[in-house]
């Protein structure tokens, strides 16, 4: 049967993008379809948490989003309670790195082009239909294309979750906000100035400068749409500005105008039989810390290149399912942060008693430094079958004595870092690359990492290797005779 492509995405966001570069970096071929016929100008979110900039480290690409972003110093503030003094995370990326959505989109998607994704842009989806050998999607032209799997990236009305009837639940929106970048004529230091009052008794409400002369504001709607997606008219946006601040500031020349909302859900489900779902296909949640983005990525960074090992056929059993029984865990852990940071910004009794009182406990390091862990996205751990750590944890990055560990990831493969120089890989030498070398930043005298950098395996024998390579990354080649 001919196939249009081993692996068609529908969606060409953040999500979408970088599932398609994982994929290529395996040579498979993927097709990414995207509804809309240009890029959005929209910023929904306004930068990368210290996992994300991991994940680009580790393929290669920190340089080019270096060079476009903005470092703020601290890994994840929870619900904007400042922290009393900077406690250090666990990573060699602690800070934010600022910048604007299209920027992440637009790298994301010039990546994947230059690894030979196919990105058809003005592509609308009508459905598909699923059998045991692959998918076929009907385009809204009448087109239809046939893949062996295919991946919902298509955002939190998703055709494609609603397709293969997977549920959604969670809460329903009780408050929307809208977010807009325009020009203003007041001076920056009014706005600053008043910006600040209106922040000490509502938190839901803020602005400040964006670059290029814009500022980016987000101030809560009058009332929660029967329709989110119609965007917000100028007059709306003003109206709701002068409602909370007294002023709307001049804003004119709006650049972009959204709506978001509190609404909150989890997938029951990522997969059904060959089509799987990321990103807020998946997953809802206020914008709260700034994870929805973050968290696309980073699902996405852990299907790729078990897909590819689906397609390669070489994944060991239950590999693919893996990729909900991890993920979806995350997406839930991420849900309840972010619920719990939009009870913090309510301004009733309640819910600003507990804010002082965190704000208390923020002064311990310990605390801080959990919060923190938690936004910025290092705290996931996966469940790989062994309770020991630092099993199932990421490993970050650190200087090995021919420099630095996350330079040799780039191409997506597993890795052995072996400080002994007796282990071998020999039968996975397709699948893994091994380096005998030495750091103090490793607590094992070995480390297998999967592709995505987490670790599932410490030790020095040759035979418990081979036994955890055979559970990650397949059959020995010698044994199969290739």
């Amino acid at each position: 049967m001919r196939f249009d492509a081993d692996v068609i995405i529908i969606g060409g966001g953040p999500t979408g993008m970088m599932l398609a570069g994982e994929l290529r970096l395996h040579d498979v071929d993927t097709l990414v379809l995207e509804r809309d016929a240009e890029p959005t100008t929209a910023v929904r979110s306004l930068g990368l948490h210290p996992r994300s900039i991991e994940i680009v480290d580790q393929r290669g690409l920190l340089d080019r989003f270096l060079a476009v972003g903005t470092k703020y110093p601290g890994g994840g503030r929870f619900a904007g309670i400042p922290s009393p003094r900077q406690v250090a995370l666990d990573t060699a990326h602690d800070y934010l790195l600022g910048m604007p959505q299209p920027i992440t989109d637009r790298l994301l998607a010039e990546r994947a082009a230059e690894l030979g994704a196919r990105i058809q842009r003005g592509r609308e989806v009508a459905g598909f239909e699923q059998d045991g050998e692959g998918v076929t999607v009907e385009l809204v032209d009448g087109e239809r294309l046939r893949a062996r799997w295919l991946v919902g990236c298509d955002g939190g009305r998703s055709l494609v979750r609603r397709t293969l009837g997977v549920g959604f639940p969670g809460e329903a929106a009780t408050t929307e906000w809208i977010l807009g970048e325009a020009e203003a004529t007041a001076s920056a230091e009014e706005i600053a100035a008043v910006s600040e009052r209106v922040r000490q008794t509502h938190r839901g409400f803020g602005i400040g400068p964006n670059g290029e002369g814009l500022y980016r504001a987000v101030v809560p709607a009058a009332s929660v749409s029967e329709d989110r997606s119609v965007p917000p008219t100028r007059e709306e946006f003003r109206a709701q500005l002068r409602a909370y601040a007294g002023t709307d500031f001049g804003v004119h020349s709006p650049r972009s105008l959204t709506r978001f909302t509190d609404a909150t859900r989890l997938a029951e489900r990522y997969r059904v039989g060959r089509v799987l779902l990321a990103g807020d296909a998946a997953h809802i949640h206020p914008p709260l810390g700034g994870q929805g983005l973050n968290l696309g990525i980073q699902d996405a960074f852990n299907l790729g290149w078990k897909l590819a090992a689906e397609i390669a056929e070489w994944a060991p059993e239950n590999l693919i399912d893996s990729y909900e029984s991890e993920r979806r865990p995350a997406g839930e852990a991420v849900l309840t942060i972010t619920r719990a940071q939009s009870e913090l910004i309510s301004p009733e009794p309640g819910p600003q008693a507990v804010r002082r009182l965190l704000t208390e406990l923020m002064e311990l390091d310990d605390v801080s430094r959990f919060f923190g862990e938690r936004v910025a996205g290092i705290a996931v751990r996966y469940d790989v079958g062994d309770g020991r750590e630092p099993l199932g944890r990421r490993q970050r990055d650190i200087p090995l004595d021919r420099g630095r560990l996350y330079e040799l990831m780039h191409e997506g493969r597993g890795l052995l870092v072996d400080q002994t120089g007796t282990l071998s890989v020999e039968g996975w030498a397709d699948r893994v690359d091994a380096v005998a070398d030495t750091s103090d930043g490793l607590a094992a005298p070995a480390v297998l990492l999967r592709p995505d950098g987490h670790i599932v395996w410490t030790g020095d024998d040759q035979h418990d290797l081979e036994r955890h390579l055979a559970r990650w990354f397949g059959g020995d080649m010698r044994r199969a005779g290739r």
